[in-house]
């Protein structure tokens, strides 16, 4: 098969322009800024999930305090009740005996309810403390959250942006190739190799094998019109001596 040197050169401008398709995609599901978002909201999850567990733990706590609270209640209304006896003086000795002897029982218990519940006050109080750090701590994740957001989704629009450009620039190339390089071309790229590498010495610039002594003959003998393919790759090996890379831009 036969080609213009003109033709061929411009396999080598789509080849670069894939490159960098190929680069656009593999940075948009390698984004640092999608790394940092990632990190960032696992660790808004975990300080959401702490948060829920003191909050549950509080509110056991405000339980207990509640019992032990109305326990105590209870047992003070029966201490102004045999108290109220006492005073009243319509009570025998041995009743009275009695009720000092259950008063100071009462005294006993509500000293030990009141101890137990200030310990448990004390932990809440630890609790509360570690979920109003947590609350802090949510609401300045959250603002990072919002920023690497922010950030990710700018990137993810640049290379959008990028890879539109890439796209349009790729489909002007080919447009501008015969119909029977370009299928060649296409033909290469869908088996996951380079359609086309400029032969650089004796390399492919497609896979990077240098050629044989063989090959080279073959090629040096070829005219420059002849479309010639890589023994190891099998893409189109362009001969131009002034083409460089990034002509395209991208």
């Amino acid at each position: 098969m036969k080609a213009e040197v003109s033709q061929q050169r411009l396999l080598l401008e789509v080849a670069e322009v894939d490159a960098a398709l190929t680069r656009l995609t593999h940075r948009s599901t390698h984004l640092v800024e999608q790394q940092r978002f990632d990190a960032v909201q696992a660790e808004h999850r975990e300080a959401n999930d702490r948060l829920a567990a003191l909050s549950i733990a509080v509110e056991d706590l405000d339980a207990q305090i509640a019992k032990f609270e109305s326990e105590i209640d209870a047992v003070r209304q029966r201490e102004a009740r045999d108290q109220k006896l006492m005073d009243s003086g319509s009570v025998g000795a041995k009743q009275v005996a009695e009720l000092q002897h259950e008063l100071e029982t009462l005294q006993r218990r509500q000293a030990a309810l009141e101890e137990q519940q200030l310990e448990i006050m004390e932990r809440r109080e630890g609790l509360q403390g570690e979920r109003n750090e947590e609350l802090a701590l949510i609401d300045a994740l959250q603002g990072d959250l919002t920023s690497a957001q922010v950030e990710r989704d700018q990137a993810l629009v640049s290379i959008d942006e990028s890879r539109k450009v890439a796209s349009d620039r790729r489909a002007a190339l080919l447009g501008s190739v015969a119909s029977e390089m370009a299928e060649i071309y296409e033909k290469q790229r869908k088996q996951g190799g380079a359609g086309a590498g400029l032969l650089q010495g004796s390399r492919c610039g497609a896979c990077r094998i240098d050629l044989d002594r063989g090959e080279l003959s073959r090629v040096s003998a070829a005219a420059p019109d002849d479309v010639l393919r890589c023994p190891e790759c099998g893409a189109i090996l362009v001969r131009v001596k002034d083409f460089r890379a990034g002509e395209t831009g991208l």
